[in-house]
């Protein structure tokens, strides 16, 4: 699979307004919203894991949650951060490349929105051991991430349920994966995977 051109993550929070980014979406994620609320999940420590606007990150603690909100980017952790206090939430914002975090866990929710669908295909092991080491026992794994029904080589990389599956199986029990969009500013929302994921038992 052919390597795949991506922005800048360190410094497009510096060059952009966050509100004009494609995943911009300034509610919680209705899919997480429906899983939380499915789940019966209404409180615990949660990780925001590629952050980018902080929008999930406000939306949990406000929900409640003891929120951990990680970037690549440092742009975005100090928006997040000034966000946050405009809005009187605590929020743990912290700079980490999840490939070679520095993050400890455990965390009873890690949501990613976005951030692994942009690693190479070569890295994902890396990416699973990293999240897993992060979750504690009993602790739920959201991840959104394009489908392979969305069209073009253009963007984020598609992965199918059975890729799903494939990379992650290993490390988490598939609960669930449903078809949904990924919402944002696009006039046409992009066709993704919402997953649930539990970390397996040794």
């Amino acid at each position: 699979m052919t390597a795949r051109p991506f922005p800048d993550w360190r410094n497009i929070y510096r060059d952009q307004a966050a509100e004009r980014m494609p995943w911009y979406y300034p509610e919680l994620d209705p899919d997480l919203d429906s899983a939380l609320a499915a789940r019966g999940i209404s409180a615990g420590r949660a990780l925001d894991l590629g952050t980018g606007p902080a929008t999930q990150a406000y939306a949990l603690a406000e929900c409640g949650f003891d929120v951990t909100a990680s970037d690549l980017s440092e742009h975005a952790v100090e928006q997040g951060r000034a966000g946050a206090a405009t809005r009187g939430l605590r929020i743990d914002f912290v700079q980490d490349d999840i490939l070679r975090s520095q993050l400890s866990g455990s965390f009873d929710l890690v949501f990613d929105r976005g951030c692994y669908h942009v690693f190479e295909p070569a890295t994902r092991p890396q990416y699973v051991e990293a999240v897993a080491r992060l979750l504690a026992p009993d602790a739920v794994f959201f991840l959104k991430c394009f489908s392979e029904e969305q069209p073009g080589e253009i963007g984020p990389y598609q992965s199918s349920p059975d890729d799903i599956r494939h990379v992650f199986g290993a490390r988490f029990d598939v609960l669930a994966i449903e078809r949904t969009v990924y919402q944002g500013t696009l006039p046409v929302l992009p066709r993704a995977l919402f997953c649930t994921l539990r970390p397996k038992q040794a």
